[in-house]
């Protein structure tokens, strides 16, 4: 599977990416490209388009992109549940109550974008881990 986003992934376009490697197509391939590029890229390579507006993989219906993600592929797993509250929390503007963790990630994931700038892929690598870690936390704690 082939997915494309807005360049410059912060918290749920990078977490995004990892539920779906993990949870979805290990070998799921992500095109980062300036945001104006989206659907016209994903027309031309067939990738599915994820948290831009107006698109299935998005922010819809009070949900982060990682939520509907959950929800397009069936995925059950509490702890991924208490996982995307987490990102929620990290990623949508005034719902930072959905948990306490938010704030957190959101300064974790908005410390890798300053140190690493336009490069997702690297920042793809080096947060894999951080949720990683998180979901375990969560799968212990759920």
């Amino acid at each position: 599977m082939k997915f494309v986003t807005r360049a410059n992934a912060k918290v749920d376009r990078i977490a995004c990416p990892w539920l779906i490697r993990r949870f979805v197509d290990p070998n799921a391939e992500f095109l980062f490209v300036p945001v104006e590029q989206v659907m016209q890229v994903a027309a031309d390579t067939g990738a599915i388009p994820f948290d831009v507006p107006n698109v299935e993989l998005g922010h819809v219906d009070g949900r982060c992109s990682f939520e509907s993600i959950l929800i397009k592929y069936g995925l059950d797993d509490p702890a991924l549940h208490v996982l995307a509250k987490v990102v929620h929390a990290a990623d949508v503007t005034g719902d930072e109550h959905f948990s306490p963790l938010g704030p957190g990630l959101k300064a974790i994931a908005h410390g890798f974008a300053i140190c690493h700038g336009d490069d997702d892929a690297k920042k793809m690598e080096l947060e894999f881990p951080l949720y990683d870690a998180l979901y375990a936390w969560c799968k212990q704690n759920s």
